[in-house]
C-alpha cells in the first residue's frame, strides 16, 4: 500500500522507506523522532498543524513523493478514520461558533457549514477568520472578529446572527501555565478565566432569550479532561473547566422544560497546534508530565468537531446534560 499524507504517522515510522525518511527529517531539524509516539495513530497530513507553523505543507509533500518515486498517489481513505459530512444536518440552522479560526473551533464551523449551516464565526484572529471563509466560498458564513471578554463582541455576534439562532458552540479558549495554586498568579487566573469561563456563559446569557422565544435551541460548551479530574493542567485552566461543566449542569436542568439542550464535550489530547504560554511553571509540569505521558491517543481537530456537531444536531435530540469524554479513553485509566 502506498504512504500517502492520509496514511499515519505510525504507517510511515513502521515502513522500510518511510521510517527513514521521517528520522532523516527530524535528524536535520534537530528532534527526537520519540516525540511523534502519543500521535502515531494520526495522519502524516497532522505534522502542518501540530507545527504551528514550522512545517510548510510543501514538506509533508516532499515526503511522499520521495516515498512513491516522485509521484503523489491518490490518498487511500480505507486506512483510517476520514470526516464525511452529513449533507444538510444544519440546513436551515444559523449556529454561533467561537474560536472559529483554528483549531477544533474551525473544524466546528468547517463541518456545520459544509453541512447545510449558516455559521457565525467568532475569533479574536480577523485574518484567520477571513481565510476560513475564503475556503469555503459557497458556504454561508458571517465572519466577526473581536475579544468575546468585552460585552461589544459579544453584541457584535448576536447582531451579526439576528433574531434566529439555533445552536451555539462555545469553543473557544486558552491554556495556563501549569502552575499549582500556590503559584497561580492574579493575570493567569483573571485571564483565563474570563476566556475560558466567563465568555462563554455571557454568551449563553445572550441567546437564551431567543432560545427561549423559539422554544427550541442546542448549546454545546467545550470543558476538556481537566474539566473531570485534577492532573491535566494547571490550577486556572482545571478550575475554569470545571466550572464550565457546572455552567453546562445548571443551564440544562433550568432549560430542559423550554426545549433548550445544553451539553458539553470533553476533549483529551488533541493536534490543535494551540500555543503554550512562556514561563511555564517548573513545578507543575513536572508534576503533570507523567500523567500527560499516559494519553492513550492524541486526537484531530476534527474528530472534535465530530463529537461536537452530533450533540448540537436533532440527532442527540433525546441529550442534554451530558459531559462526553471525546479523549480516546484518557477518563477510563
Amino acid at each position: 500500500m502506498a504512504l500517502t499524507a492520509h496514511s499515519t504517522i505510525g504507517d510511515w515510522m513502521n515502513d522500510p522507506t518511510g521510517g527513514p525518511l521521517i528520522r532523516s527529517l527530524f535528524e536535520k531539524t534537530g528532534a527526537d523522532p520519540s516525540l511523534l509516539t502519543p500521535v502515531l495513530g494520526l495522519p502524516l497530513q497532522q505534522l502542518v498543524a501540530m507545527s504551528q507553523g514550522a512545517m510548510p505543507q510543501s514538506v509533508v509533500d516532499d515526503l511522499v513523493r520521495a516515498a512513491n518515486g516522485g509521484e503523489i498517489p491518490a490518498d487511500d481513505e480505507s486506512a483510517g478514520w476520514t470526516e464525511k459530512p452529513t449533507t444538510g444536518r444544519f440546513a436551515g440552522k444559523t449556529v454561533i461558533v467561537t474560536g472559529a479560526a483554528s483549531g477544533i473551533g474551525k473544524a466546528t464551523a468547517s463541518r456545520i457549514a459544509r453541512e447545510g449551516g449558516r455559521v457565525i464565526a467568532s475569533d479574536i484572529a480577523a485574518e484567520k477568520l477571513d481565510a476560513l471563509k475564503a475556503e469555503l466560498p459557497d458556504a454561508d458564513i458571517v465572519t466577526v472578529p473581536g475579544d468575546l471578554t468585552k460585552q461589544d463582541a459579544i453584541d457584535a455576534v448576536l447582531a451579526a446572527a439576528g433574531d434566529r439562532i439555533d445552536a451555539l458552540a462555545n469553543v473557544a479558549g486558552i491554556n495556563d501555565d501549569f502552575s499549582p495554586a500556590g503559584e497561580t498568579t492574579d493575570a493567569v487566573w483573571d485571564r483565563v478565566i474570563a476566556i475560558n469561563l466567563t465568555a462563554p456563559f455571557k454568551l449563553m446569557r445572550a441567546v437564551l432569550p431567543l432560545m427561549e422565544a423559539a422554544g427550541r435551541g442546542a448549546i454545546l460548551n467545550v470543558s476538556s479532561e481537566a474539566g473531570l479530574r485534577g492532573n491535566a493542567s494547571g490550577n486556572a485552566y482545571t478550575a475554569s473547566k470545571h466550572g464550565i461543566i457546572g455552567v453546562t449542569k445548571s443551564a440544562a436542568f433550568m432549560y430542559g422544560p423550554k426545549g433548550i439542550r445544553v451539553n458539553s464535550v470533553a476533549p483529551g489530547g488533541v493536534a490543535t497546534g494551540i500555543p503554550m504560554p512562556p514561563n511555564m511553571s517548573e513545578y507543575g509540569s513536572g508534576r503533570l508530565a507523567p500523567f500527560q505521558q499516559a494519553i492513550p491517543t492524541v486526537a484531530t481537530a476534527e474528530h472534535l468537531a465530530a463529537s461536537i456537531t452530533f450533540l448540537l444536531s436533532d440527532d442527540a435530540v433525546n441529550i442534554t446534560g451530558a459531559i462526553l469524554a471525546s479523549d480516546g479513553g484518557w477518563s477510563v485509566q
